[in-house]
Formats: C-alpha cells, sequence, structure tokens
C-alpha cells in the first residue's frame, strides 16, 4: 500500500499541478536552449527555466511530504535555498569565462572591454 492513499485528494491535485507545471517551466527553459542562437542568449533561458521550474516541484514536493509526515520538510526548503544561490552564480561564471574568451580572440560580436567600462556608471 502507497503512502500517497493517505494523502487528502485536495493536497495530491495540488501536488500533482504544482510538479507538472514546474517540469513544463523546465522543459520550455530547456528547449530554449535549442533554440536560441548564441551562447549569451542560450545560458538565460536554462537559468531561469531551472530556478522556476525548481521552486514549482519543490513546493509540490514539500506539500507533499509535510501533509504525510505531519511535520514541516526541511530538505525542500535547503535544496531550494542552494539551487537559488547557485544557479546565478554559475551563470555569471560562465558567461565571464565565455566573454573573455570571446574578447581575447577577437571576436566582433562582443563589446571591447574598453566600451563596456565606459557604459558602466560611475559612483
Amino acid at each position: 500500500m502507497s503512502a500517497a492513499a493517505n494523502l487528502p485528494a485536495w493536497a495530491a491535485l495540488l501536488t500533482a499541478v504544482l510538479v507538472l507545471v514546474g517540469a513544463a517551466v523546465t522543459l520550455i527553459g530547456s528547449l530554449g536552449l535549442l533554440r536560441l542562437g548564441n551562447f549569451y542568449a542560450r545560458v538565460h533561458a536554462p537559468t531561469l527555466g531551472t530556478t522556476a521550474g525548481m521552486a514549482s516541484i519543490l513546493a509540490g514536493s514539500a506539500l507533499c511530504f509535510s501533509l504525510l509526515e505531519a511535520r514541516p520538510v526541511v530538505h525542500e526548503i535547503l535544496i531550494a535555498v542552494f539551487v537559488t544561490l547557485t544557479t546565478p552564480v554559475t551563470l555569471m561564471l560562465l558567461v565571464r569565462a565565455a566573454l573573455y574568451r570571446d574578447r581575447t580572440e577577437g571576436s566582433r560580436d562582443v563589446p571591447a572591454a574598453e566600451a563596456a567600462e565606459e557604459l558602466t556608471p560611475r559612483r
């Protein structure tokens, strides 16, 4: 017998909706990885899809297991914190490495370092 049989119908429905919405958002972000033209456009879609999809999936998981165990679960919250903090940091590191590579190779598709510094507001 499954423990999910003890889950109320409203919670099972809400959990299913949250998980399906999260999976759809993550899939859309993954499709953006295939459809977008260059590296700089490609890194945004999976990053946003991962973060938003993960939040919805973990909300559904937290709801389900909190009701089944009759206490709040912590591991979903920890997963959400770690993914939310590490995904944007990874995005920035990848983009900076690609920008450095493109500038050293002399690519015309990216602005020069001097032009980028002129556009940066001074404080």
